[in-house]
C-alpha cells in the first residue's frame, strides 16, 4: 500500500514527498505525549498539490492529516496515513481591518507585520511565537486577551478550504454549502452545549446563527472536516494604553471568589498562576502568597484603577503602565507551561488530559474542589495556571509515570464532574487523541449526531484526521510514547 500511494503521489505533487524512517520519525510526534508513526509525509508547494493528495488518499481509502507548527498538546496532528505539512503556505496579504495569511504562517510572524501597522489579532496562545495559524484554526485558540476579544472563532471572516473530496471552498461565500451549515444548526439541542466563554470540543455549530457565519463550523474541527488554504482575519487598532495589576492572595479560593466580581469590570484579560509560577519571579512575595492574578484594563484606564482597588480582596503588589514592564510580566505568566514542566521530574510528568477544562465563572470554585478530590484520591499533585477569567484553568498532574493507566480513570471522573457544571472538555487546546471519546458524553446523543452528519457531508470517506472529535475508539492512553 506505501509504495502504491508514494508511486501515485510522487509524479503528481510539485512540493516534497517523503517516506525515509528519519521523516515518518519526525512526523510521529508533536508537543502532546503521543506517537503514531505515519506512512508518509506531504509538504505541498501550492493548492494543487493540497487537492491531489486529498484526492490519491480518497481513491486509497488512506487517512490524511493536515499539520501546522506541530504545537498542540493533545496529538492532533497525528495519524497513521499521509501527513500534511502546510509549511509553504505563508501568504499574508494586509488590509485596513483584516489580513488574508496562509495557515502556515507563524502567529510570531504575523504580530511583528501587524506591529509595524499599531494592528493587532487579538486570540494570543502563550505559544504564540511559535504556532501557526492554521494550528490555531484547527482548535479554536485562544489565549490571555479571548476574555475581552474572544477566541479564533470570533476573530476570522472568511476560510478557503480542500474538504474530503478534494473540492475546493470558500466559506461563508458559497451559498449552497453555507445553506446546509445553516440547515445542522436548527437541529442541534443548543441545551447540550456548555455554558462557557471558550469551547474548542466537538463542532462548534452553535456559532453559526446566518449564513455569514458558516465558516465558523471549520474552525475547531481539528482538519477533519477540511483543510484550510487561507483565512481572512480580523484585526484591531492596537489600544492607546494599558494596565496591568499584579495581585497576590493567600488561598486560592479567594482568588477563585474574587475572580467573579473583578471580571464585572471588563477587564481584557485575567490570568491565574500558582506558586509554581510565581517562585521563577524575581520578586519578593508574601511568604503566604499562594497565587497570583494578573488583571489588565485597556481602556478606562483611571475608572478601572479605582474600581478595581476598591473589590480587591487580595494585595496588589504592582501597577504597571509602561509597555515595557507590562510585555515582561506578561512573560512570566506565558512561561508557566515551562516553568511547569521545569519544576516536575520527566518521570513524574503526566501526559496532557485534563490541562484545558473550563466552567462557568461562577463555578469556578468547585473547579478546585474538584481536583482537590481528584488529588486525594489518586494521590496527584497538580500545578494550576490558566485563563480564569474565561473559568478556563490548566492543571498539570504529578504522579508516577506507571501509574499511566489511572489516566483514563482520572479523566473520566473530572470531565463528569466539568460536564455537570456545564463546562467544557477543553476551552482552547481541542479533542485530539486525549479526548475525542468524551465528545458524545459532553454533548450528547441527539448533538453527536448531528456532528457525524456534518462530518459525513465535507468528508463521506472519513479520511480526514479520522478519530479526532467522531470515534469509536478509545485513544487517551493508546499510542503514548514509550517513557
Amino acid at each position: 500500500m506505501n509504495k502504491s500511494i508514494l508511486k501515485s503521489l510522487q509524479p503528481t505533487i510539485k512540493g516534497d514527498v517523503f517516506s525515509q524512517k528519519e521523516f515518518r520519525e519526525f512526523y510521529s510526534v508533536d508537543a502532546s505525549s503521543y506517537q503514531i508513526i505515519p506512512k508518509v509525509i506531504v509538504i505541498p508547494k501550492n493548492e494543487k498539490d493540497v487537492i491531489n493528495a486529498v484526492r490519491i488518499a480518497n481513491k486509497f481509502k488512506t487517512s490524511i492529516t493536515v499539520r501546522g507548527a506541530g504545537t498542540g498538546l493533545v496529538g492532533s496532528a497525528l495519524n497513521k496515513g499521509i501527513i500534511l505539512d502546510m509549511k509553504n503556505f505563508v501568504s499574508c496579504k494586509l488590509a485596513k481591518d483584516s489580513v488574508i495569511v496562509g495557515p502556515g504562517t507563524i502567529k510570531g510572524k504575523l504580530d511583528r507585520k501587524l506591529e509595524e501597522c499599531q494592528k493587532f489579532f487579538p486570540p494570543n496562545p502563550s505559544i504564540g511565537s511559535f504556532c501557526s495559524v492554521g494550528g490555531m484554526l484547527g482548535n479554536n485558540s485562544s489565549g490571555s486577551r479571548s476574555l475581552k476579544y474572544g477566541s479564533v472563532i470570533d476573530n476570522v471572516l472568511e476560510i478557503t478550504f480542500v474538504d474530503g473530496n478534494g473540492n475546493k471552498i470558500t466559506l461563508p461565500k458559497n451559498k449552497r454549502v453555507a445553506e446546509k451549515i445553516l440547515g445542522f444548526t436548527k437541529k442541534i439541542d443548543k441545551c447540550g452545549f456548555p455554558n462557557v466563554t471558550k469551547n474548542s470540543s466537538g463542532y462548534r455549530i452553535d456559532k453559526v446563527k446566518s449564513i455569514n457565519d458558516a465558516h465558523k463550523v471549520i474552525i475547531g474541527s481539528e482538519g477533519t472536516l477540511g483543510i484550510v488554504l487561507s483565512a481572512k482575519l480580523k484585526i484591531r487598532n492596537n489600544p492607546k494604553k494599558r494596565i496591568l495589576f499584579v495581585i497576590e492572595y493567600k488561598s486560592i479560593m479567594d482568588a477563585s471568589k474574587n475572580c467573579i466580581e473583578i471580571n464585572k469590570t471588563e477587564p481584557s484579560a485575567m490570568e491565574f498562576v500558582d506558586r509554581t509560577t510565581l517562585n521563577q519571579i524575581k520578586f519578593k512575595f508574601n511568604k503566604k502568597t499562594k497565587c497570583l492574578l494578573f488583571v489588565e484594563y485597556d481602556e478606562n484606564i483611571s475608572f478601572n484603577e479605582k474600581k478595581l482597588k476598591i473589590i480587591s480582596t487580595g494585595n496588589i503588589i504592582k501597577i504597571f503602565k509602561k509597555k515595557a514592564e507590562i510585555s515582561q510580566w506578561w512573560k512570566y505568566r506565558d512561561l508557566s507551561l515551562y516553568y511547569s514542566l521545569k519544576s516536575i521530574k520527566k518521570e513524574k510528568r503526566v501526559p496532557h488530559v485534563i490541562e484545558d477544562a473550563a466552567v462557568p465563572l461562577e463555578s469556578l470554585p468547585k473547579l478546585f474542589t474538584i481536583l482537590n478530590k481528584i488529588n486525594k484520591k489518586y494521590k496527584t499533585k497538580s500545578i494550576a495556571y490558566g485563563h480564569i477569567g474565561n473559568g478556563n484553568i490548566h492543571f498539570r498532574l504529578v504522579s508516577d509515570r506507571k501509574k499511566i493507566v489511572a489516566i483514563k480513570n482520572i479523566a473520566t471522573q473530572y470531565f463528569e464532574e466539568i460536564i455537570k457544571l456545564g463546562g467544557t472538555i477543553t476551552a482552547e487546546h481541542g479533542d485530539g487523541l486525549a479526548r475525542s471519546e468524551f465528545v458524545r458524553r459532553q454533548y450528547g446523543a441527539k448533538n453527536y449526531e448531528v456532528f457525524k452528519e456534518i462530518k459525513k457531508f465535507f468528508d463521506p470517506e472519513d479520511i480526514l484526521n479520522p478519530d479526532k472529535i467522531i470515534t469509536k475508539k478509545s485513544t487517551i492512553i493508546e499510542n503514548l510514547e514509550k517513557f
